[in-house]
């Protein structure tokens, strides 16, 4: 299964470029895939030495855009994407930290906007991040207090909603918090907590061996993707059942399958994106509906009746949150 990913920003979920990361993977044959970008080349016909996704999202190539997803298309039934949404991803991760209860994360992201205002919510979002993201022998630093200051101004500012006492939970938690500060900067783990790459290879493999088969993973070149991080990918998801035989890395301009599966991670990202943002297609919505994965990380309702309706909303998850 060859793989690519858009959207990719690292650990910085609330201040990086995209809202949304995707991670998409196409299970096709090389010669398939190779008449595929030819046939994309032939219908947009751009001098580009190398196509991305951006060609098909031009509003003059939309045909091009529907016949590769449509039903019966060149990928319908042989491509899979995992999307999450950064901003869920860091509220999961933050209430995860310092929360018992994982209904917490849900309701604390669903409301906070509303509840707090968008300023001071992206406020907390930024802090959130800050606190996460630790720097080994990064001592001095003041995410911690950065993040609880952000917490205490939330709470005064909406005191007796629910998202208030949400919000005002982990403050009860400092010591968890820095206790976490201390033994990231004394031993880096080997999956920052925050990276939506690695959960999502995770899923795209218990996809596709969700019949017993094991599956090899190509993927595009990515320098989080080192031989010791692979190594630890494969081996815990044999641990956990799920049947990967391995992971090579590719440079995706010397394998069809991976420029397919480039198209469709930015399309993905795009579209998800613009679901987020409240100004959809709902043809094209419809159109990636049924390469979506319902493990995705996603907490917006709105947006995700529009991409996955058939599926519950996505909530906090052991898959989610165990880390690689």
């Amino acid at each position: 299964m060859a793989c690519d990913e858009s959207g990719s920003d690292g650990e910085n979920l609330a201040g990086g470029n995209t809202e949304v990361f995707a991670h998409a993977s196409v299970a096709l044959p090389v010669d398939a895939a190779a008449e595929c970008v030819g046939e994309i080349r032939r219908r947009i016909r751009s001098p580009a030495a190398e196509y991305k996704a951006g060609h098909l999202l031009r509003e003059k190539h939309r045909a091009v855009l529907l016949w590769l997803l449509a039903e019966g298309g060149p990928i319908h039934g042989r491509a899979h994407v995992h999307l999450t949404e950064k901003a869920f991803l860091l509220v999961d991760r933050v209430v995860g930290l310092l929360s018992a209860d994982p209904v917490d994360a849900a309701a604390l992201y669903r409301q906070g906007p509303e509840v707090f205002g968008a300023a001071a919510w992206r406020e907390f979002l930024v802090a959130a991040n800050r606190l996460l993201r630790v720097r080994p022998g990064g001592a001095g630093d003041a995410g911690g207090e950065g993040f609880f200051a952000a917490v205490d101004t939330l709470v005064r500012a909406a005191a007796g909603t629910r998202a208030a006492w949400v919000a005002g939970r982990p403050a009860a938690y400092r010591a968890r918090a820095e206790a976490y500060r201390t033994r990231v900067r004394a031993a880096p783990p080997l999956f920052p907590v925050l990276n939506p790459l690695f959960p999502a290879i995770r899923c795209t493999a218990a996809h596709w061996s969700a019949d017993g088969r094991p599956v090899l993973l190509v993927h595009d070149q990515q320098n989080a993707l080192t031989p010791g991080r692979i190594a630890r990918i494969v081996q815990s998801a044999r641990r956990d059942g799920i049947a990967l035989g391995g992971l090579r890395l590719v440079d995706s301009r010397d394998d069809a399958r991976v420029q397919i599966a480039d198209f469709l991670a930015g399309v993905a990202r795009r579209i998800a994106s613009d679901e987020l943002a409240g100004g959809g297609d709902p043809e094209l919505a419809a159109c990636l509906r049924p390469y979506v994965d319902a493990r995705s990380v996603w907490g917006d309702a709105r947006s995700w009746a529009r991409l996955a309706p058939a599926a519950e909303i996505p909530g906090r998850s052991a898959e989610i949150n165990s880390g690689v």
